[in-house]
């Protein structure tokens, strides 16, 4: 196969629309890669939002994804975070995307810019403004004026906001790629011809914005022309572009998972997702883009789902801190160096494919000057003898060997070299007593609220939470009088209120009084809520407190997904021999406020607000509690641990960290034994933490933190825990460990802290893992503890050549693989 005819659809004058012609670069394409200034790429993607890091720790998040091999960085623009009212607009802090795009500029990277403006990505509404959703007549992402003209707005207001700036690559910025809307192939069927008709809507007036760069969709095989088509999923080496004349692009290979409140840890091993980019980059793919490289923290109320955890670290290459998460960024920095080596034959080269019978694939590219070749076996259980051009290789299972040369190998995705980091959370040094924080506190309950029913807005009808709340707050109080006189046929002795609710969250008051709570097991089920009560006769008042957790983000028609109380709410006479008696309030006079009185007078940042000094109570609904502190010392991440707290919000210093929801255990059965990397992957293998909180540990951005005096801490308790455990901690490596094969150099790093010691080191046949490592019944003749501690103790980091002539020769046997395993103490 040879390349074909270059599409120079996206060439433009540069001079004309740049006064940096110099730097300006022309992006286009072919059926074989992204080209730019002539030179087909293989290009290494990976996403990071800015919304959920800071600004502060931007640049290190960039110089840590260059050094992972990485050439670009591709990132989600976030309608709701920007226009949380309409056409009023926010860029300021960590929403500053002009200065994310420049921070990638700097660091020497290119950008892919996604603006949907659909973004899925669970976030809040999908990254829908809920205005949106009111405005009268809209339907979203078909083929709808109101909502075109809003997305059109929005979408221009961007691509403004970065052509003024000179961010696209054709003007000498970063930007080498946009995209528009956002896996709508997933859901069109559902929007009928007026979906298919929305699809090229965007897709034409996306190209009339004229940025000088090609646009994408991803997963939409009819995206019209010139528009490329690209795949998302855990693997894509499968995919085939729906057009001859587009390359073979992975916008979306998922890294891990997300995590839901009472859910379980996701972990998806470094093998597999090497395994996957390497079988991509084997069968012709050319861009590929991590989802996530880094994924940070869901701060604000930002977080989607429902029931998405604050925390969204996605088991990411770079964990929720910044911190590297080992193996997974090292293994795969070395495969991206490698391919990096072998870009232009990958892009230009002929290709041939060769079937190796029982489940063993080859591929040669190959040109003028040399080849090279990649090996698979997909086959998870067994490794395989393969004679490939008269040589011998055993390939291990559910992995691929690359053959820069066509003869020597120079990695296997299987073959895992690069250290392990065993992170700890350590006690905040800074303080005395870091487990004893002095708290005051305050009542949430507002009187004139709960006993009165008095709200902003009345209406005759139950709203869904969306439209009478539109998203400014978690919470939305429902409340209505109710006259009962003695011969009103529901009065009886043995009365319940029923209510039905879409989630997430219900708090029911009579009369003042906290008759019960409930909430749903999985954010998107609907419950019934039935308490007994006991009424007046006259006069009473019924308050519904309704709680979200994030608002539906995916499927069609999420928007219109119900939220808060959806009704009836009914009041329930049981009387003798069955006689039962319903009367439905929902028709009543209701009155709806929004948010909460704390909330409202901004407790968790107004110092002029009084605080109750006394002792404070414990397991009290709706309690607000507040707390100073001493910032940790160092530079490691700080994470505020919220054992014994239930479920609620969260702020430092005025910053909200996000919501917390401790309490909600992580269900089900976790296996013991290590996770397999062989086999597809999926969000339910590889679970961990079952029986604990499914988020315990809730970041504390050190920008966040004053470095010298006090910090506050204040949290909204919802359902009633105890802070006396609450405290500070900090985040570092504590142990790293490697088991790498010999005839490898190897590094060892406590990511800027020293080594302090090594508890193990074996060259041989050693067994087990980390933690666990044992010696085996062969080793080299030198003490591989006092050749380690010699070479690294006391220094950051250290590098090994492991071999005999480090190590002294052993009596393991030609048929041993010999390796080093270490295990070194930060």
């Amino acid at each position: 196969m040879s390349p074909s005819g270059i599409l120079a659809l996206f060439i433009v004058s540069f001079c004309a629309i740049s006064s940096h012609c110099a730097t300006a670069a022309q992006v286009t394409y072919d059926n074989r890669a992204i080209i730019i200034d002539g030179k087909h790429r293989v290009l290494v993607s990976g996403s990071i939002h800015y919304p959920r890091s800071t600004t502060q720790m931007w640049p290190d998040l960039m110089k840590k994804s260059r050094e992972g091999g990485l050439d670009a960085i591709e990132t989600y623009v976030f309608w709701n975070a920007h226009e949380p009212a309409r056409r009023q607009y926010d860029f300021s802090g960590n929403l500053d995307l002009i200065r994310f795009l420049k921070t990638i500029q700097e660091e020497g990277l290119y950008a892919v810019l996604r603006i949907g403006p659909y973004v899925c990505a669970e976030w809040n509404y999908g990254g829908f403004p809920v205005w949106l959703h009111n405005m009268p007549g809209i339907q979203m992402r078909t083929d709808n004026d109101v909502f075109k003209n809003e997305m059109q707005n929005f979408t221009t207001l961007i691509v403004d906001m970065v052509k003024k700036e000179k961010l696209f690559a054709s003007q000498g910025g970063p930007v080498i790629l946009a995209q528009i809307e956002n896996e709508y192939g997933n859901v069109m069927s559902s929007y009928g011809d007026e979906g298919k008709a929305y699809m090229n809507w965007c897709a034409n007036m996306a190209q009339s914005l004229d940025i000088g760069v090609p646009w994408i969709m991803c997963q939409q095989n009819d995206a019209p022309e010139p528009i490329i088509s690209t795949c998302n999923g855990w693997y894509c080496d499968q995919y085939q572009p729906p057009r001859s004349n587009i390359p073979k692009m992975w916008t979306e290979n998922w890294t891990g998972w997300y995590k839901n409140w009472g859910g379980k840890d996701p972990h998806r091993t470094a093998e597999d997702l090497a395994f996957a980019v390497a079988r991509f980059y084997q069968l012709g793919g050319t861009f590929q883009n991590y989802y996530m490289y880094h994924g940070g923290t869901n701060f604000g109320r930002s977080a989607g789902g429902p029931y998405i955890t604050t925390s969204y670290d996605y088991d990411a290459p770079l964990d929720e801190y910044g911190n590297l998460n080992q193996p997974k960024w090292g293994h795969l920095k070395q495969l991206h160096d490698l391919l990096h080596s072998m870009e232009d034959i990958l892009t230009t080269g002929n290709v041939s494919y060769v079937d190796l019978g029982d489940s063993a694939f080859g591929t040669i590219y190959s040109k003028e000057g040399g080849s090279s070749c990649f090996l698979a076996n997909v086959d998870p259980g067994n490794d395989k003898a393969i004679n490939f051009q008269g040589m011998n290789y055993t390939v291990p299972a559910w992995s691929v060997s690359i053959l820069p040369d066509c003869q020597n190998v120079a990695y296997n995705t299987a073959k895992v070299s690069t250290q392990t980091s065993v992170m700890v959370k350590k006690a905040n040094v800074a303080e005395e007593e870091p487990n004893s924080l002095k708290w005051s506190w305050r009542p949430e309950m507002n009187e004139k609220t709960i006993l009165l029913g008095k709200g902003d807005v009345t209406t005759g009808q139950i709203l869904d939470q969306k439209e009478a709340a539109n998203d400014l707050s978690d919470y939305l109080f429902y409340m209505t009088s109710l006259d009962l006189e003695k011969d009103d046929p529901v009065w009886s002795h043995n009365m319940t209120l029923r209510v039905k609710s879409s989630g997430q969250i219900l708090h029911a008051f009579v009369n003042g009084e906290l008759i019960g709570s409930q909430w749903a097991k999985n954010g998107g089920e609907r419950f019934v809520f039935e308490q007994n009560v006991k009424l007046n006769h006259k006069k009473n008042t019924i308050s519904l407190l309704s709680a979200t957790v994030g608002l539906t983000n995916y499927g069609a028609f999420f928007d219109t997904a119900p939220s808060g109380i959806t009704g009836p709410v009914e009041l329930i006479g049981y009387r003798g021999d069955d006689e039962t008696i319903v009367k439905d309030l929902s028709s009543q006079k209701w009155s709806y406020k929004t948010g909460l009185e704390g909330l409202n007078k901004k407790l968790y940042s107004s110092p002029s607000l009084k605080w109750q000094q006394d002792s404070f109570p414990v397991n009290r609904t709706l309690t607000w509690y507040k707390s100073s502190f001493k910032a940790p010392l160092g530079t490691d991440p700080v994470v505020v641990d919220l054992l014994g707290m239930g479920k609620g919000l969260a702020w430092v210093n005025g910053n909200s960290i996000g919501r917390y929801w401790p309490s909600f255990i992580a269900e089900g059965d976790c296996k013991l034994e290590p996770c397999d990397y062989r086999g597809s992957y999926d969000s339910n293998k590889c679970l961990s933490n079952c029986g604990r909180p499914s988020q315990r540990w809730y970041h504390v951005p050190r920008s966040f933190l004053n470095g010298n005096g006090d910090n506050t801490l204040v949290l909204f308790e919802e359902f009633g825990g105890n802070p006396s455990s609450v405290n500070f901690q900090t985040v570092a490596v504590g142990s790293a460990c490697i088991n790498a094969e010999e005839n490898k150099k190897i590094e060892l790093s406590c990511q800027g802290r020293q080594i302090s010691a090594v508890k193990f080191a074996s060259f041989g046949n050693p067994q087990g893992s980390c933690g666990s490592f044992v010696k085996g019944y062969c080793e080299g003749s030198k003490d591989a503890s006092s050749v380690v501690e010699k070479a690294c103790v006391g220094q950051e980091s250290c590098t090994i050549d492991v071999s005999e002539d480090t190590f002294g020769s052993t009596t393991c046997g030609d048929d041993v693989i010999k390796t080093l395993a270490v295990e070194a103490i930060c």
